[in-house]
């Protein structure tokens, strides 16, 4: 058995582990939760951003008819209308009336240029600054996060993802303690954190204590970084579970007028949620709202969707400058790609479009009320100050003081950094 155990892949480790757990301790959580805090390293910049929090437009959200509106073109347009903003002469779609009366804490940046048109390859680039090869896989930027920073509460997971399906991102070539907690549902709290029912004082440390007597051996036979990873994992997670700071998933105890600002879409409770934990001193935490793939149906998918990331996003913002805590948490609204100016008139959908696109960035330094960049009057091409996606990810590094020439080596000894070779925006502070 001992020498079977030894060649299980990484997925069968996984779920020997956590069956293990589940029937000592009573506990469920995934080997994800174990972030443990990595001695920092010396910021590039004096930085007043400590935390992220990362909202993913998954499936190419078009800028054409959100935060890049053409109203001059008819053809391009379509029957979205725009509006006014907060910023003079400048306009955004119908269907994001709150967030155009913020715009003025925000930063816009219109320039984004991307070399990868495929949703995945886009996404994963967007998330690691690096395109997707042969079975290398790269550190999310919430990875780099705790790897270069360590966490700031030392009993919460420091890298969360939120609603984001079955293509995250994990922790690449780094250990796993550095990947993201996975939260499926923002209602539901933390699955399987509290003991089993019954199982709760002496009867708890007792399991917990057999636990650690069974795993001496194997232990001690296979002192592997993943094997230490995965009990890492479990130690945190029972400190986790006797903590008060368990609370901090539990979106139940904002109050309920509270809550109804940020809707009732899961996208929105997940940015409460999201709020929440950077308040308890989380690195990152990334929600995603998807949908906005949209070939079919433009016209009526991205309302739909701009509605829902309207009202969370303002109702996030809103709650974040309150609390004095959007000086130091950087707020990201971004997607992988944009959306083509031209419009199929058949399906009445946009194609995918890197060539230019938006995204947003409010709060952790940055300076609110501008326009970073600009594209064609058919919004199909950037015409000034163009940004790759390694810029944009150097960018939130440099908000973050994270080192960005400190190089980490995969198994392979290839080095690599946070954002690639990309140089930080720094206009934009």
């Amino acid at each position: 058995m001992t020498a079977n155990i030894a060649i299980l892949d990484e997925f069968e480790r996984r779920r020997f582990m956590t069956r293990a757990a589940g029937a000592l301790l009573g506990v469920g959580v995934g080997p994800y939760v174990s972030t443990a805090a990595a001695k920092p390293l010396l910021p590039t910049r004096p930085h007043t951003a400590e935390s992220i929090i990362y909202l993913n437009m998954a499936g190419g959200m078009s800028h054409i008819d959100t935060f890049d509106m053409k109203p001059s073109r008819s053809d391009i347009q379509g029957p979205i209308d725009s509006i006014p903003s907060s910023l003079t002469g400048v306009v955004v779609s119908e269907h994001l009336p709150q967030m155009a009366r913020l715009l003025d804490k925000t930063c816009l940046v219109r320039s984004l240029n991307s070399d990868q048109g495929v949703h995945y390859s886009a996404y994963y680039y967007m998330h690691t600054s690096y395109h997707l090869q042969g079975t290398l896989r790269h550190p999310h930027f919430g990875a780099w996060m705790m790897r270069l920073l360590g966490k700031k509460n030392s009993r919460l997971p420091g890298n969360i993802q939120v609603l984001g399906g079955s293509r995250q991102i994990n922790h690449g070539f780094m250990e796993p303690r550095y990947g993201p907690l996975k939260i499926s549902d923002p209602d539901a709290g933390l699955p399987n954190s509290k003991p089993l029912p019954g199982v709760t004082g002496e009867a708890h440390q007792r399991r917990v204590a057999l636990a650690n007597l069974a795993d001496r051996a194997f232990r001690q036979q296979f002192p592997h970084r993943q094997v230490r990873a995965f009990m890492d994992t479990y130690a945190e997670a029972v400190e986790l579970m006797k903590s008060s700071d368990l609370e901090a998933f539990d979106i139940s105890k904002e109050p309920a007028a509270h809550q109804d600002r940020y809707g009732e879409a899961k996208f929105g409770k997940g940015c409460l949620l999201a709020r929440r934990l950077v308040e308890r001193g989380v690195r990152f935490v990334e929600v995603t709202l998807d949908g906005w793939d949209t070939h079919l149906f433009n016209f009526e998918t991205t309302p739909k969707l701009s509605r829902i990331l309207d009202r969370a996003l303002a109702a996030l913002l809103q709650d974040l400058e309150s609390r004095g805590m959007l000086e130091t948490t950087l707020v990201v609204l971004a997607t992988e790609f944009g959306r083509t100016p031209k419009i199929d008139g058949h399906t009445k959908g946009r194609g995918h479009w890197p060539q230019a696109y938006t995204c947003l960035l409010a709060g952790g330094g940055i300076r609110g009320g501008q326009i970073y960049g600009q594209t064609d009057e058919q919004g199909g091409k950037v015409t000034d100050n163009l940004v790759t996606v390694t810029d944009f990810n150097a960018t939130l590094a440099y908000a973050l003081g994270l080192p960005l020439d400190h190089e980490l080596s995969s198994p392979a000894s290839q080095p690599f950094r946070v954002a690639d070779k990309g140089q930080p925006v720094r206009a934009l502070f």
